[in-house]
């Protein structure tokens, strides 16, 4: 028979995935001698199987009874015993964190009777009657759906007319009486009084809420398969709400939004767990506790320092203190910041915690990317409308909206105002750019999930009075409408009315060489994670530039080459006259004088790239798109046509013109006369530009330089095209004195040139792939028309884990990309193979390019960085899965 529960001292963290991570990390810390409350854990087997069939799987309760049995035995308390009942709490914990996502339902095992053994056993009839209404509330809301606003309406209405000290024990239990009459409304039957089936249905609830509308959208923001299930943690309820020497809070080891040693969190005396992370009560620094408590607060301290030593990372605890006694009820690695991410990885590898191997693995290229983005300029900012707590870094603009259904209806920046978040609101935390809210600290539901979003944040900003229904909110006599534009810093908490100028950031400045790496922690902590990336990274990084400028920038960036020139980008501007007598040519000699003409541009263009990459590759691609997308468009000229006719006019230039679009349209453009074609269709093109090329390589020669070009061929499907081009090029090459030795090469973008690339490796001395292209020719997909249309779809119903435009299609396209990569190296054994599509630059296809065997990746200039920390992470795991599977 399976085994569906194990005890806290039965597992441990390596079984996340049987254990979720919750159980497994309580399972840890019990086994570090911790002070954890006795309890349990149904595994993600058993959620699997109840998902699976709708029923919890066969012995599953008498399992649940039997270890209930060892921890009623442990505390001498026992389940439903009318004078010292002993209480449980029930809660989620699937193998990744998805803070808020599922559901908790404290008290269970509270009921008519054992209400009164409670308030006898602590001496306090008020703790034990808002116990009770908590458990009926989170009972109804999460085991039948009942609306929590119901709840919370009576409460709010009992809090504003009861006295200073709040509710009474009287005041109390007529809300029980109010709370039960709601559930039984709803429901149809009354409150469950048996404390064993208020287990069980919590059990099946905790499962349910796997598939939660709010649990799907955040896995699939966060890209966590929906096929894992949750665990159920099930253990001995401790108190927080049981007076001032009571308390509950969470802490962290460091700072999650900077990364500062230290200790942080957030506390609140006399209050349950779940009362600091909703965010409706404003909490107090964690290090008031020193004041409040100094015996618990040292010995949390001692308990964070261990917990840091044993997972070597950041962690995150929640903890509750009942009457002086401090108990831990969660650890795990903790989530932080992008800056906080870094800062920890170094300071870590110094300390000696982890290794620089470990530490490039701890941070992203994705999150490098966010760090290089703009922030606020504090000196041309006026004074802040409001300060609250920054939560989550970074500078937002945008229009105001105050609801979740709103943000995801916006087309443009927006800010999500709440008094305080909850799971509800992710749809609108992932539209917007920002999260402001009035209530709530660096430890909320806001904080934390803007955090694992990159979000930027601002919570805890009492000054705000906000209002939902009216859609403003207002600070002393000013008013904010919904539809304003505000600014809000998620570092320094300031919020501003309007649009506040933005700064680059220190570490975008860095990576440019305009500020030292010492001059800042963060900027420090880069320094030495990129440093190591590119000290063990196999795979080479290279720009797509186009400019002169453009290259010196992708070099200043750490590009190590141009993977990908298009020279089409060369034929706009005042060149489209030229391209455009071109087209209209007539015979060979107004061919000849437009290409003429061309050529000393072409060569200037060429002469600035590789002066700006001396010593390095250009890889320069022949003309690419379609010649009549150098012309006006055939609407257009229609209607200017159509125009000069009706006016009695000729037409002039645009009614040539438009005969030359009319003879050169086509119904599908993108598969019809571009890249090679054009080249053997329009005699002496290519050869022009590879005079261009040769010529301005001779000049830099002579002048001194180093110039290493490449010459590119797009679109090649059949190696006989290569081969008449490269022939034609080779012709060129030999008549150009000086021009150093030029390889020849392909993309590699149709689904043809992959199944053939043996072939074609033949004629080609290197490879680039074209994945914009492969991706739509392998799914036939038209990228301008699909994204719009339908891919959204296909995202929400879990088609896509993410565009296969965003990252690559490991099994179709990365298919046709190892193909390619291993035929092509068998026929020509030191064959050079890059990729020069947008995947170039995305962090998780980078780590695939590797794998595949690619030399380089080539992406935009400002996302060189970002390849250079992928490239590192993908050696360091690559090294570490050759060694663990020995």
């Amino acid at each position: 028979m399976s085994k569906y529960v194990y005890d806290f001292i039965e597992g441990d963290r390596s079984q996340a995935d049987l254990l979720g991570g919750k159980g497994a990390n309580l399972a840890e810390m019990t086994r570090l001698g911790l002070p954890v409350p006795p309890g349990f854990t149904v595994t993600t087997d058993a959620c699997r199987a109840y998902l699976a069939t709708g029923a919890p799987p066969a012995g599953l309760y008498e399992e649940i009874n039997a270890h209930l049995r060892e921890v009623e035995a442990r505390l001498d308390r026992w389940l439903g015993d009318p004078h010292d009942p002993l209480l449980l709490a029930v809660r989620s914990g699937g193998r990744y964190s998805m803070p808020g996502m599922m559901e908790t339902i404290l008290d269970i095992g509270l009921n008519d009777t054992t209400v009164a053994g409670l308030a006898a056993r602590t001496g306090d009839e008020r703790f034990a009657w808002d116990s009770y209404r908590r458990l009926i509330q989170m009972f109804g809301r999460t085991v039948h759906g009942i609306p929590g606003d119901e709840f919370e309406h009576e409460l709010a209405a009992l809090r504003a007319t009861a006295g200073p000290g709040g509710p009474g024990a009287g005041q109390l239990r007529d809300l029980v009486d109010t709370y039960k009459k709601i559930f039984a409304r709803h429901v149809g039957h009354d409150f469950p009084q048996a404390p064993h089936e208020q287990l069980f249905l919590a059990v099946r609830a905790v499962f349910e809420s796997w598939h939660s509308e709010r649990a799907r959208i955040y896995r699939r923001q966060e890209r966590i398969p929906d096929d894992l299930g949750t665990a159920v943690n099930v253990m001995a309820m401790v108190f927080g709400n049981l007076g001032p020497d009571s308390g509950t809070g969470v802490a962290f080891t460091r700072d999650p939004a900077t990364g500062a040693p230290g200790v942080y969190g957030d506390y609140l005396s006399d209050a349950q767990g779940e009362d600091v992370v909703a965010g409706i009560r404003n909490t107090v620094p964690l290090t008031e506790l020193a004041n409040l408590d100094p015996v618990s607060f040292h010995r949390l301290r001692e308990i964070m320092a261990t917990l840091e030593r044993h997972y070597r990372d950041l962690c995150d605890v929640e903890f509750t203190i009942e009457r002086g006694k401090l108990w831990m009820l969660q650890t795990r690695v903790g989530k932080r910041t992008a800056a906080a991410a870094f800062v920890i990885a170094a300071q870590l590898a110094e300390e000696g915690l982890i290794t620089a191997d470990e530490a490039l693995t701890r941070v992203t290229g994705a999150q490098l990317a966010q760090l290089m983005f703009p922030a606020f300029d504090a000196a041309g900012a006026p004074e802040p409308l409001a300060v609250g707590v920054g939560a989550s870094p970074g500078a937002a603009v945008g229009r105001v909206v105050f609801d979740s259904a709103a943000a995801a209806a916006s087309t443009g920046p927006v800010i999500l105002v709440r008094p305080e978040t909850n799971p509800d609101d992710l749809p609108g935390m992932i539209a917007a750019v920002g999260v402001l809210t009035s209530r709530g600290g660096k430890t909320s539901h806001a904080a934390v999930v803007a955090r694992g979003m990159g979000r930027t944040c601002v919570c805890g900003a009492e000054a705000l009075t906000i209002d939902v229904e009216r859609g403003e909110f207002t600070v002393g006599e000013q008013v904010v409408r919904a539809g304003e534009v505000i600014s809000i810093d998620g570092t320094s908490g300031r919020i501003w009315r309007g649009e506040v100028p933005v700064q680059p950031s220190p570490v975008a400045r860095y990576l440019t060489g305009e500020l030292r790496p010492e001059a800042d922690p963060l900027v420090a902590a880069v320094h030495r994670l990129l440093g190591h990336a590119d000290a063990v990274r196999t795979l080479g990084v290279h720009a797509n530039a186009d400019t002169p400028d453009d290259a010196r920038r992708a070099r200043e960036l750490g590009a190590e080459g141009i993977g990908l020139c298009r020279t089409e980008h060369m034929f706009l501007g005042e060149r489209r006259e030229l391209v455009e007598r071109l087209i209209l040519a007539d015979g060979p000699a107004e061919v000849g004088a437009a290409l003429d003409a061309l050529l000393p541009l072409q060569r200037a263009d060429f002469v600035g790239l590789l002066t700006a990459m001396d010593g390095l590759p250009v890889t320069v691609r022949l003309l690419d798109p379609p010649l009549h997308e150098f012309l006006p468009p055939l609407a257009e000229l229609t209607a200017r046509v159509a125009g000069a006719q009706a006016r009695g006019e000729e037409p002039g230039h645009d009614g040539v013109l438009l005969t030359a679009v009319r003879r050169m349209h086509e119904t599908n453009p993108m598969l019809g006369l571009r890249g090679v074609r054009l080249g053997l269709v329009v005699p002496g093109l290519f050869a022009m530009q590879v005079r261009a090329l040769a010529e301005a390589a001779a000049q830099r020669v002579r002048a001194g330089g180093d110039p290493r070009p490449e010459i590119m061929v797009p679109l090649v499907g059949d190696v006989r095209e290569l081969a008449a081009v490269a022939d034609e090029a080779r012709r060129v090459l030999a008549g150009v004195p000086g021009a150093p030795e030029i390889p020849i090469g392909t993309m590699i973008e149709t689904p043809r040139a992959a199944l053939t690339a043996g072939d074609i490796a033949a004629e080609a001395r290197f490879f680039s792939f074209g994945t914009n292209d492969l991706t739509q020719m392998t799914w036939a997909f038209s990228r301008d028309d699909v994204e719009g249309a339908f891919f959204s779809t296909y995202l929400e119903r879990g088609i896509f884990p993410v565009s296969p435009f965003e990252s690559i299609d490991a099994t179709g396209v990365g298919r046709l990309v190892r193909l390619a990569v291993a035929e092509g190296r068998a026929a020509r054994p030191d064959l050079t193979v890059g990729v020069c599509g947008e995947h170039g630059g995305d962090p998780d296809s980078i780590g695939f390019f590797a794998a595949a065997g690619l030399d380089y990746v080539s992406c935009s200039p400002y996302r060189v960085p970002v390849a250079r920390l992928a490239a590192g992470r993908a050696a360091v795991e690559a090294r570490t899965e050759k060694s663990d599977s020995r």
